[in-house]
């Protein structure tokens, strides 16, 4: 099967198992299904889904271009700084001031770790590999070279992040709950910027790749929102 095919399949994959979590996460935390008024939820996925395209395409497209490779490309962070980024201003300039992500954290955190196989199998041709290593974990491609297969880093990062997610909201954990978007988006900047070092992208400041800047800032978003958070959690799951 060609690589993009491969690659397709499992980003349809990756988003049927995001849904699946969406639901769980809306039946753990109902709360979350009405953090949006009605009349703001159209304009509110419009700016979600805008955010996220033009942030996967355009740092994916720049990080080819810094890396001397032509073409256009997608990329995970890019889409999720972008979405990031317009619902905040979208939620400024509608003035909304609930917080809306409780719902997106385990999507976020199961669908990276499926995607992220699908960018695995795809070989050379997604250029999302790792750089060559003599280590025993390292994985030929295709072309002879051991490299380090980054993409399987970070699906096994974010599986044991969902999976901590979920007993967490087992327990009933509220602080989680009211948190849970923050930590899976902090969590996944932190451990995306580690594994930035093991790939072959090009540096735009110093040592550092345009996918550092981006996991900096986003950890950076999720300290902030965490620290400004109220005092009493708005978001609780369902007594067991």
């Amino acid at each position: 099967m060609p690589a993009m095919a491969i690659h397709a399949a499992f980003d349809i994959l990756a988003w049927i198992a995001a849904g699946l979590a969406m639901l769980w996460a809306i039946w753990r935390l109902p709360a979350a299904a009405s953090a949006v008024p009605s009349a703001q939820r159209l304009p509110y996925w419009l700016a979600l889904v805008g955010g996220a395209a033009l942030g996967a395409y355009g740092f994916g497209s720049l990080n080819l271009w810094a890396s001397g490779q032509p073409g256009v490309a997608r990329s995970i962070e890019g889409g999720l700084f972008g979405a990031i980024v317009a619902v905040e201003f979208f939620k400024r300039f509608a003035g909304l001031t609930a917080r809306t992500g409780a719902r997106y954290a385990l999507p976020l955190a199961i669908g990276v770790a499926v995607g992220r196989v699908g960018c695995f199998l795809s070989g050379l041709e997604d250029f999302t590999h790792g750089i060559p290593t003599d280590l025993a974990i390292g994985h030929d491609f295709g072309d002879g070279i051991l490299r380090h297969p980054v993409q399987l880093y970070e699906s096994a990062a974010m599986a044991l992040f969902a999976a901590f997610y979920v007993a967490a909201l087992s327990r009933q954990n509220p602080w989680i709950a009211a948190n849970g978007f923050y930590l899976t988006v902090g969590y996944y900047g932190a451990q995306r910027f580690l594994w930035e070092f093991l790939k072959p992208y090009g540096a735009v400041l110093g040592p550092f790749t345009i996918f550092h800047i981006l996991s900096t800032l986003l950890v950076s978003y999720a300290i902030a929102m965490i620290a400004t958070a109220p005092g009493q959690p708005h978001e609780r799951p369902l007594s067991a």
